[in-house]
């Protein structure tokens, strides 16, 4: 059996994913009968009620505001913490780095969590993160040294699933028109546990003590499991698809070969390979990955500094610092509720009446927020050093909450259209380069703010983000040029260009001689004759071809005794 509408999202052919997905259904028997969803198919995630796929948004918000919760909510405290642990051996240094480890954790942990996503289906790997997420918090609870709860701290970022998979899942089972809503949901509950949790850590602290605060995330997080188990249900096609194939065998009575622990393993090495396949092999994501990077990395710079501003250049105590992270929530809110609004018309519109799909409609917000955010950073620097009101200081935070989630939405909604059934890996890729800049960039503005002082030092990281709008100026400037020299190349071979986005699917090959017409392809590949679909069929002793590595299309030679090629231009989708 074939599972059909396995997308190819990159120019480069990642072709072992393509040849083993279509070995794994199709078995040993060879046989040629299509195995997808009917329209109306209520296995079909986007057939779902409405009601239960935003019964699903909401339980993966909860989710995100657990994870955010337990994240967030030490930040004010981490210079207590190092001091009750380690006493008189505290440093500076361990109490930024207990703030940014939990990023390390989520760098590495996607690297797993979303290739066994495509290769296992959502549900499991979601259940067991959750269970190793409540683990390490007890850990965390546990710890007696600043070591054993930063080991902790990194283990909890570790098992945090909902990163990639959230954005993944809204993929699965909404479409790309209704994704705005849902993805502005996902990304305002994380933004309500960044705000209670740093509000309530400071009191209880100062109450209960800072390890209660652990004890009511790890609460949340095993509530969150409970609904999980009893609500949540499978939501990757081929996840799906590949239990309904089995299901046929076993009712067939059909006898399959088990694979071999070796191929197993080889399957699990090529998805775990496949986000820096996604990520390096496409120039376009690597480039909005750093630019996405270097801005939320202004979140933890924030979070490092705020308090020590606070307590220091304004006489804050420790709870009223906690109440303080509410403004970065209030601007991040506001930011929520614009995409909200505004992403899926932006997209509707750009779009047209023909009803051209291309994931760059997502990006509008984004080039305003790059612009936006470097002169709020220098502001809040600006601000702090000269000691103006405090409510200037807080309404800078606000403006760069907002700045940052009009850059993160609107980006996240890019990757799942421009990527499809990837779309886990790509954001993979995205959230590791994220993560790792936001562990160690932070680690730089207390070095910076004492040596250079609150403005010079924030000065600086505003001309990183100056640095990074060039650079995406730069990138978009590009990509226009690398349309138009495609468009012009396909002119010359009278192939009629739709859309920004170019995919080549590579089918296997017909022998025919050279004065035959290849036949039509078989109902397996019957989705590349779709009329959003262009088709160059030519002799292999010509092929049309377009570089993976300059990105531009030129013509490549082969023996003309060789088969036929069948090359599918696609408007809509895929990456380049």
């Amino acid at each position: 059996m074939v599972l059909t509408d396995e997308e190819q999202p990159l120019l480069r052919i990642i072709s072992r994913d393509y040849e083993s997905t279509h070995q794994e259904v199709n078995g040993e028997n060879g046989r040629n009968d299509a195995l997808d969803f009917e329209p109306l198919d209520p296995e079909d995630p986007r057939n779902w009620s409405w009601g239960y796929k935003w019964g699903n948004v909401l339980l993966l918000a909860f989710m995100a505001f657990t994870v955010t919760f337990t994240c967030i909510g030490v930040v004010p405290l981490a210079s207590t913490i190092v001091e009750d642990l380690d006493g008189k051996h505290s440093s500076s240094a361990n109490s930024a780095l207990l703030v940014t480890i939990w990023e390390l954790g989520e760098a590495a942990g996607p690297l797993l969590i979303a290739p066994l996503s495509e290769l296992l289906g959502r549900s499991p790997v979601f259940h067991v993160c959750n269970i190793g997420f409540i683990a390490a918090t007890m850990i965390a609870i546990c710890s007696s040294s600043s070591t054993v709860f930063i080991a902790a701290r990194m283990l909890t970022g570790l098992c945090v699933a909902s990163n990639v998979l959230n954005p993944a899942i809204i993929g699965d089972i909404f479409e790309s028109e209704q994704r705005g809503s849902a993805m502005s949901l996902i990304m305002l509950a994380p933004l309500i546990g960044g705000a209670i949790g740093p509000a309530v850590s400071g009191a209880i602290a100062q109450t209960m003590g800072w390890r209660r605060i652990l004890i009511i995330a790890a609460g949340f997080a095993i509530l969150c499991e409970f609904l999980f188990l009893v609500y949540f249900r499978e939501t990757y096609k081929m996840a799906i698809l590949r239990r309904r194939a089995a299901k046929l065998a076993d009712d067939s009575n059909e006898i399959i070969e088990p694979k071999s622990t070796q191929e197993n393993a080889m399957k699990l090495w090529h998805s775990m390979t496949r986000p820096f396949a996604v990520l390096f092999g496409s120039s376009v994501l690597l480039l909005l990955s750093l630019f996405g990077s270097v801005a939320f990395s202004f979140f933890y710079v924030v979070s490092v500094s705020l308090p020590d501003v606070l307590m220091e250049k304004y006489g804050f105590k420790l709870a009223a610092t906690g109440y303080a992270f509410i403004s970065f929530s209030i601007g991040s809110f506001c930011s929520v509720l614009i995409c909200n609004f505004t992403v899926d018309k932006i997209y509707v519109k750009l779009r047209g009446p023909e009803g051209q799909d291309k994931p760059e409609y997502r990006l509008p917000l984004v080039i305003f927020g790059a612009i936006v955010l470097p002169f709020t950073v220098a502001a809040y620097g600006w601000i702090a050093e000269y000691q103006l009101p405090v409510l200037l200081l807080l309404v800078s935070v606000v403006f760069m909450g907002a700045t940052l989630l009009l850059t993160m939405i609107p980006l996240s909604a890019y990757v799942v259209d421009a990527f499809g059934l990837y779309s886990a890996s790509a954001l993979t890729g995205v959230i590791v380069t994220r993560c790792l800049m936001g562990t160690f960039l932070p680690l730089t503005a207390s070095p910076l703010a004492d040596h250079l002082g609150c403005g010079l030092g924030f000065t600086s990281k505003f001309t990183q983000g100056t640095t990074n709008t060039i650079k995406l100026t730069a990138l978009l400037f590009a990509i226009g040029t690398v349309v138009a020299v495609i468009k012009a190349q396909m002119s010359r071979y009278d192939v009629q260009f739709k859309g920004f986005r170019v995919v080549i699917k590579h089918y296997p090959s017909e022998h025919h001689n050279e004065r035959q017409v290849p036949r039509p392809p078989s109902q397996t590949h019957r989705d590349i004759v779709q009329p959003n679909h262009w088709c160059l069929i030519v002799p292999s002793g010509m092929r049309f071809w377009i570089s993976p590595t300059s990105n531009v299309a030129v013509m490549m030679f082969a023996p003309r005794n060789s088969q036929y090629d069948l090359v599918s231009f696609e408007a809509g989708s895929g990456a380049m």
